[in-house]
């Protein structure tokens, strides 16, 4: 509750001149104050009425924290050029509040209510900050492809309220819901949300028309609320799960496979990246419908890896963007010349996204191949192309931007600014150095 009025009182500031950095500073300072919670080991700590949170919620909230602080740093020149600043600060803090929420509550409509209020500021990141006039366009997908899986979502609740008589995610397990409309209402918003392969399609054209800001959190966070949501509600759906959950891991794997060779063909830096953000949500997707405790860490792991990279990939593309004033990598090519130093953190940071170790992505995958091949060794054969073409795509884009023939519009040699090192590195060391206490995660989960 202390962290919720601090965000709140946070909102006043925004508008105050020249509190930029003010906000980064708070935002840096409740972020270690979060990291100090007591959490219980076997459930859920800090228990109040509406709000409570376990190991799930609390690595999930440090990541929202974490990628809201980057997004400051990395949207300077919004504060150089003075584009409405201070509201972009408010929306910010607004939306930190809502994933704040949206993870700490224990009441299932009001998850669903924060879940949704997401929205509202992602929308107005991308329609407000965006570059190109098709933001409009990205934005009704954004919105018309999550409310279209919202409203079977609501349904199911107010369902399960009915059958339980409270909407407390605590007393969940103590109630088997035995209904495919029911299993399909309740699962269908997360899956859009992932995204599934099939409903995937509003996530490249957000992240391309989204400020890097946006495509931050859209990357970071709001992937990582259809997870969320999926490892809360399949508590009460198990049976059917167990008899039903195989259609989804056929589309996520066959999906996967399809869109890491779509990989290959994009030529927008953005795209690419979005792309690969769905090729590893679909193994996520898979690891959650195993229903083990394999499954569960796993995709769980992955989630906070995928949030850290995936953001410090768009940061990257960002950067070059800024200098090029174009997200095509036949002008983005040769850039060691260009960047050298950069060249380094592009090898890092697309290093991690084919889960080199010692990233989280890697024990993220290896947990979640361990939970499949258990699960059918049919899924063998589909999670080795996957694999194979992550780092075929990853290695692709480092190739293609890095060397080659430098496009001879530009002739200056500029290594960047201190400020996105700091940025960068910021996104690598969590990635990296998680994994040395990934033991306390598994006790916990």
């Amino acid at each position: 509750m202390k962290f919720l009025f601090m965000i709140i009182f946070m909102m006043p500031l925004c508008f105050k001149k020249n509190m930029f950095w003010l906000v980064q500073m708070m935002l840096f300072l409740m972020m270690f104050l979060f990291m100090n919670i007591n959490l219980s080991i076997i459930s859920y700590s800090n228990f109040s009425y509406m709000m409570s949170i376990d190991i799930i919620s609390f690595g999930l909230i440090l990541l929202s924290i974490w990628i809201c602080v980057l997004m400051i740093m990395a949207s300077e020149k919004l504060y150089k050029m003075n584009y409405y600043v201070e509201f972009f600060l408010f929306n910010l803090i607004f939306l930190l509040l809502m994933l704040y929420l949206t993870f700490s509550v224990m009441n299932l409509f009001m998850f669903y209510l924060f879940f949704e209020g997401s929205l509202i500021p992602t929308l107005m990141l991308i329609i407000g900050w965006g570059y190109q006039p098709e933001r409009i366009q990205a934005g009704l997908y954004l919105l018309f492809y999550t409310l279209f899986a919202s409203l079977p979502l609501l349904m199911g609740i107010f369902y399960v309220y009915n059958k339980m008589d409270n909407m407390m995610m605590y007393f969940m397990k103590f109630i088997n819901l035995n209904y495919f409309l029911l299993y399909i209402s309740m699962i269908l918003a997360f899956l859009v949300k992932m995204p599934m392969y099939f409903v995937h399609l509003w996530l490249p054209k957000a992240h391309v028309e989204a400020p890097v800001s946006g495509s931050m959190i859209l990357a970071g966070i709001m992937l990582k609320l259809g997870g969320y949501g999926l490892l809360r509600v399949f508590i009460m759906m198990s049976k059917i799960g167990i008899k039903f959950n195989y259609i989804w891991i056929i589309i996520s794997l066959l999906g996967g496979f399809y869109i890491s060779l779509k990989c290959f063909c994009q030529v927008d830096i953005k795209s690419l990246i979005a792309y690969s953000s769905v090729a590893h949500m679909s193994i996520v997707i898979s690891g959650i419908m195993t229903m083990n405790y394999w499954g569960y860490l796993g995709s769980y792991i992955l989630m906070i890896g995928h949030g850290l990279c995936s953001s410090g990939m768009f940061c990257l593309a960002n950067i070059n963007y800024e200098r090029m004033h174009s997200r095509s990598m036949y002008i983005n090519k040769g850039m060691m010349n260009f960047m050298p130093s950069m060249s380094l953190w592009w090898f890092l940071l697309l290093s991690s996204n084919m889960a080199a170790p010692p990233s989280l992505n890697l024990m993220g995958e290896i947990s979640l191949i361990n939970s499949l091949i258990g699960w059918s060794s049919m899924t063998m054969i589909m999670l080795m192309l996957i694999s194979f073409f992550s780092a075929g795509y990853s290695l692709y884009l480092y190739s293609f931007v890095q060397h080659g023939k430098f496009y001879s519009g530009i002739y200056s040699f500029y290594t960047g600014l201190s400020r996105e090192y700091l940025l960068l590195i910021l996104h690598w060391l969590p990635l990296n150095l998680l994994i040395i206490k990934i033991d306390y995660v598994m006790v916990w989960l």
